[in-house]
């Protein structure tokens, strides 16, 4: 054990109310389990969802303890964990849903699986800015889409959390990579090195500029709704389009007529069902990768925040006046 019995954690007792600031039992970890002591913990959309209680695919039983990325230092592992040493630098996508203890709080106890080594290059609140968000472009790009060098990818949403990360994925394997934001994200989406799209911009205009005409072997939808609609319409023959917000009601005959192929990306399911966890910690190694060879950055609001103003930060997102990942330092 690590020696401290207890710890400090934000914990969600009612949809809506602020987070108590709680002084509560440091976890014990299983045999396949490690204690990572928690130095920063991502905030995402999905979070603001669950403590308002309207996200139903994220159940997560109250009182809990909220927050889904964390990165932080191993503390102590289980007696099966071998790919794991006290001291390490660690980050992932670990819990905050299914009723898995969340990353506001200063320890979790986590699964292994889950984890891969911190790119060193990067600050404890740089990683714990890209788990949940990373996850969910590469299952789509490359786990649901096949992704390969010099194909023509259009990223919806270039400059949002996972938009941005999808840009940087495509780019590293080598694709032809265009984005659609506002004009105001113009100079973010191009600094990622995508070409950027107006969104505004007619389907047939962007497809016709673009691709001659004929549709982009891959679209990838962060945005959902018309979008999605919209991406049906942008993809080649037997191209494929992939949605991390598929949840309304499609027509799917421009897909049809296409032959072309749609995949759901639904991250929280291996948190959720406990398959594939030993995958999101490969692909947490293949964010390493990318980061230390210089391909891959995330993208950060500069402003702090700590378990003691973790509402500030939810009420950012709510506004939508983050300037990129918003991050608490734990």
């Amino acid at each position: 054990m690590t020696g401290i019995s207890t710890m400090r954690a934000a914990v969600l007792e009612t949809h809506n109310a602020p987070l108590r600031l709680s002084t509560i039992s440091t976890p014990r970890i299983g045999p396949r389990e490690v204690l990572v002591r928690i130095r920063a913990s991502g905030v995402n959309p999905l979070d603001t969802k669950i403590h308002a209680g309207a996200a139903a695919h994220a159940r997560h039983p109250l009182p809990a303890i909220p927050g889904i990325d964390l990165a932080g230092v191993v503390e102590q592992t289980g007696r099966d964990v071998s790919r794991f040493k006290p001291g390490d630098e660690v980050y992932g996508m670990t819990g905050g849903v299914g009723g898995v203890q969340g990353s506001l709080a200063e320890f979790a106890a986590v699964d292994a699986d889950l984890l891969a080594l911190k790119p060193g290059n990067l600050s404890m609140r740089e990683a714990a800015a890209l788990p949940l968000i990373f996850i969910t472009a590469w299952e789509g790009l490359v786990d649901r889409a096949s992704l390969k060098a010099g194909q023509k990818v259009l990223i919806h949403g270039g400059a949002g959390g996972v938009g941005h990360v999808a840009v940087q994925i495509a780019r590293a394997f080598g694709a032809e990579v265009f984005s659609t934001g506002s004009a105001a994200q113009r100079a973010t989406i191009e600094g990622f090195g995508a070409v950027f799209i107006d969104r505004d911009s007619t389907v047939e205009a962007y497809v016709a500029q673009h691709t001659g005409g004929r549709g982009f072997d891959i679209v990838y939808d962060t945005v959902g709704g018309k979008v999605l609609d919209a991406s049906f319409e942008s993809v080649r023959r037997f191209g494929h389009v992939v949605s991390a917000l598929g949840w309304g009601t499609h027509a799917l005959a421009p897909l049809s007529f296409r032959a072309a192929s749609y995949s759901g990306v639904f991250t929280l399911l291996s948190l959720l069902s406990g398959e594939g966890r030993a995958h999101h910690g490969e692909i947490m190694a293949e964010a390493t990768r990318l980061v230390e060879a210089g391909k891959l950055v995330p993208l950060i609001d500069a402003r702090h925040f700590t378990l003691e103003s973790v509402g500030e930060a939810y009420a950012l997102i709510r506004d939508r006046a983050a300037k990129g990942k918003l991050v608490v330092d734990t």
